[in-house]
């Protein structure tokens, strides 16, 4: 199958820092179609063989073991083409369809790595001169909009000229390894499935924590904000893979189907739900990993007064049968004490305690990153005497041991999908909608209230009062139990 891949903002960060480094993994590992060629678009005027040496010299900066040899990349550079288009100038779309359709592969896969807010001027004129055939897939980068009204128009604009099974509106956590195990631990197993639910669960953790800061991003991160950039996005989407009910098929649109009806089921905000179970942050001087980091006022880029979260804790519920009363509570934040991204699914305890020791409760930890895996903790004998000592152990699967050789990266397994059709791990524009929907009453509250905003040492797991929201239920945060 021939392909043309074209990048939109083809020098940006995204390009070679992500969408390359994974299109070379690809290609080493024999998975990138044959036929294939990769274009990058942007505003500089440069040759095909400058544009190359570009990418060459960014890739010094990935992961030494994803650095291709000089061979390697002068087979992978063979791919690369460049072209100069000023993406407000019509006659440069013209030029663009022209050089595509001189050859007329089988798929073009048009990737918007660009600013959200050139997404409809893009689109607009790429079905203008006829870029929008069904051989044509156009994928756009998050985040989809500002608000429900921004995302709206994107996708009124992006439904105006490409069909629903064109748009491929991608958000790069669907495409880990341990996400997709999310639907195979469920659906592919009877273990867990019978106890996914409310007489079994006492509640559900998800963070998403990062223990760097903003970085020379401060301009962008704080028109955006922890909400924006992490909640309404990926752990949304984390949590509705966690919540849905089991799909018909494997079919894009009957999981895409579930996982609308969890968005839906979502408890809906008002002022003062938010003032009770909302907690925003911003972090302040501290020491990450024995170093010394600044404050976010302090960051690069960033208004002085800046009121932007660097951190959410919220507490949520599903409103329907399986999941009734049941919270689930998502943090997010920077600067925090680790990187670690994980799910803690906490069991009931038992109803009857027959052991003379305390039994602490089952629990489920799918671990996203640093590391791949699932974590089992149970109770068991020590058989150390006639007492019946209980202590807690814990089944350990690392999936990167368990598959050593198999393993492909978001970014890659995503591109690789865009380009066979494939829409299982992409986002529905009613989904994305809903998800706007569900976190605007806490952007209209906190634009009333500005004084909300509670600090935290960088370094640490967030605000104390993230603690409190947890503890108000009697439960605690996984780091806490």
């Amino acid at each position: 199958m021939s392909f043309d891949l074209v990048f939109f903002g083809g020098t940006g960060d995204l390009t070679w820092r992500k969408l390359m480094p994974a299109l070379f993994q690809a290609f080493r590992h024999g998975k990138l179609p044959e036929g294939g060629r990769i274009l990058a678009v942007a505003r500089d005027d440069r040759s095909d063989e400058a544009y190359r040496q570009f990418i060459r010299d960014r890739f010094a900066e990935v992961e030494s073991s994803k650095r291709p040899s000089d061979e390697e990349f002068a087979r992978f550079a063979a791919l690369l083409h460049y072209r100069r288009m000023d993406l407000s100038h019509p006659e440069d779309y013209a030029g663009l369809k022209q050089w595509l359709d001189a050859r007329s592969a089988d798929t073009v896969v048009l990737y918007l790595a660009t600013s959200p807010y050139l997404f409809p001027v893009i689109c607009e004129q790429l079905g203008a001169v006829g870029l929008n055939g069904p051989q044509v897939r156009v994928v756009l980068e998050k985040p989809l909009g500002h608000d429900l009204a921004s995302a709206r128009e994107i996708n009124r604009v992006v439904r105006s000229v490409f069909s629903e099974r064109q748009a491929f509106r991608i958000d790069h956590y669907l495409g880990k390894p341990s996400v997709q195990n999310l639907m195979a631990l469920r659906f592919a197993n009877a273990l867990f499935e019978p106890l996914w639910r409310r007489e079994s669960i006492a509640n559900i953790q998800i963070t998403l924590a990062e223990s760097i800061g903003v970085g020379t991003r401060g301009d962008f991160y704080d028109k955006t904000g922890a909400l924006r950039d992490m909640v309404q996005n990926h752990a949304l989407q984390l949590l509705t893979m966690i919540a849905m009910e089991p799909p018909s098929t494997n079919d894009a649109d009957a999981i895409r189907d579930e996982k609308l009806k969890v968005l839906k089921s979502l408890k809906p905000f008002t002022p003062e739900s938010v003032a009770r179970d909302v907690l925003r942050g911003q972090y302040k001087a501290g020491s990450v990993a024995g170093q010394a980091v600044p404050g976010y006022l302090d960051e690069v880029k960033v208004p002085p007064g800046s009121t932007c979260e660097t951190f959410v804790a919220l507490r949520t519920e599903v409103q329907n049968w399986r999941w009734a009363g049941v919270p689930f509570y998502l943090r997010t934040g920077k600067r925090l004490a680790a990187r670690d991204a994980q799910i803690v699914i906490n069991f009931r305890e038992v109803p009857h305690p027959i052991f003379p020791t305390a039994s602490l409760p089952n629990k489920l930890v799918i671990k996203l990153q640093p590391e791949d895996g699932l974590e089992l903790h149970l109770m068991a004998a020590k058989g150390s005497g006639p007492s019946d000592q209980l202590s807690p152990v814990q089944l350990d699967l690392d999936f990167d041991r368990a598959f050593p050789s198999e393993r492909v990266g978001a970014y890659e397994r995503l591109l690789l999908d865009a380009i066979a059709g494939r829409l299982n791990l992409f986002v529905r524009s009613d989904e994305q909608e809903q998800a706007w929907r569900w976190v605007e009453p806490i952007l209209d509250a906190w634009s009333r209230d500005t004084t909300g905003l509670r600090t935290y040492a960088a370094g640490s797991w967030g605000p104390a009062a993230a603690s409190a929201l947890v503890a108000r239920d009697g439960f605690a945060w996984a780091e806490e139990q």
